[in-house]
């Protein structure tokens, strides 16, 4: 048997929003954008060229989803971003205003540093080491 996660779900206040962050600050891929009714859309965002796990869009409905948007983790590392030229990327991240939380620093597994996204959820960046 193969498992594989192929989708993980971010709570997000507005579809739209949150595709143009991904897409134009991160470079992300939209992959779909379906509408399944009136106020849910079926929308997946993923690095470019990336053959892993996607990032399932799904805007928050009512008080209970809503306050779990930016903070689905208790304030932990949330996602994490692996890349081949860390500078390439942090650079982008610098030029679009993204709030770096720490680093960049090199570790025993690579070059990191962690930043949030606009609603504020934790991301590691990565270049692994070889």
């Amino acid at each position: 048997m193969q498992q594989r996660i192929a989708h993980v779900t971010l709570v997000v206040d507005d579809y739209d929003k949150a595709i143009d962050f991904y897409t134009r600050v991160l470079g992300f891929e939209l992959l779909e954008d379906t509408r399944l009714s009136d106020t849910k859309r079926w929308v997946i965002v993923a690095p470019k060229g990336n053959p892993g796990c996607n990032l399932l869009l799904a805007q928050a409905v009512g008080e209970e989803q809503t306050s779990r948007i930016g903070n689905q983790t208790g304030g932990r590392v949330a996602f994490f971003l692996h890349t081949d030229d860390f500078q390439r990327d942090f650079q982008r991240l610098r030029e679009h205003n993204v709030r770096i939380v720490r680093g960049p620093v090199e570790e025993l597994y690579g070059t990191v540093a962690v930043f949030s996204d606009l609603y504020g959820n934790l991301w590691d960046l990565i270049q692994p080491k070889r």
